[in-house]
């Protein structure tokens, strides 16, 4: 059995100055990295999300018709386009330590990890059967969204799950106050990045 860390859509446009920045994303971009240059020989494999939109269409209405205001809840700014500098993790995020890159939401919506597949094809389920995982650590960008969606999802695949709050930005207080009570509530452990 293996335990890992989940790296969620730690990307540019997710961070100050993107198209769907969310504050503090750089700082934990960089905090990852501090956390990793400090811990990553606790984990047998580092793995990292992305959103992968497709640059045509809406994908599945996940992102906002054009020429309408995005509701921010159903649908949302175009961001994230498959190759775009959006796209790309932030700088800030060492990537030499992630040894599977997992893309996401090409034409769909998806909010969580496990709704992804490695480039060359590899859906998630495969990639933990591959790995044995029983054990995650949660971390990235945002927390009210895709890494709830993605702690949720590992602890029902039976996974033991925490999320590491400090290494999390959100996109709004109120609704990450209430991803944290969902994940207590599911039974995910929410801790500090001192006790991980």
């Amino acid at each position: 059995m293996a335990k890992a860390l989940f790296i969620v859509d730690v990307q540019r446009d997710f961070c100050e100055g993107g198209s769907l920045g969310v504050d503090g994303g750089a700082a934990v971009a960089t905090a990852i990295t501090d956390f990793l240059n400090d811990n990553a020989q606790n984990y047998d494999i580092v793995l990292a999300s992305r959103d992968w939109h497709n640059a045509d269409g809406d994908n599945g209405g996940h992102f906002a018709a054009a020429g309408s205001q995005p509701d921010f809840v159903h649908n949302w700014p175009v961001h994230c386009v498959a190759g775009s500098v959006g796209a790309e993790y932030h700088p800030n995020l060492d990537t030499d330590f992630v040894m599977i890159h997992i893309q996401k939401g090409q034409g769909k919506p998806a909010y969580s990890l496990f709704e992804g597949s490695t480039p060359e094809g590899k859906p998630i389920a495969q990639v933990i059967e591959q790995y044995e995982i029983d054990d995650v650590d949660v971390v990235g960008i945002a927390t009210d969204y895709c890494v709830l969606a993605s702690a949720l999802d590992a602890k029902k695949a039976g996974m033991k799950v925490r999320v590491i709050s400090d290494l999390t930005a959100g996109v709004a207080p109120k609704t990450t106050e209430s991803a944290i009570d969902q994940l207590v509530d599911a039974g995910v452990a929410v801790i500090a990045s001192d006790h991980a």
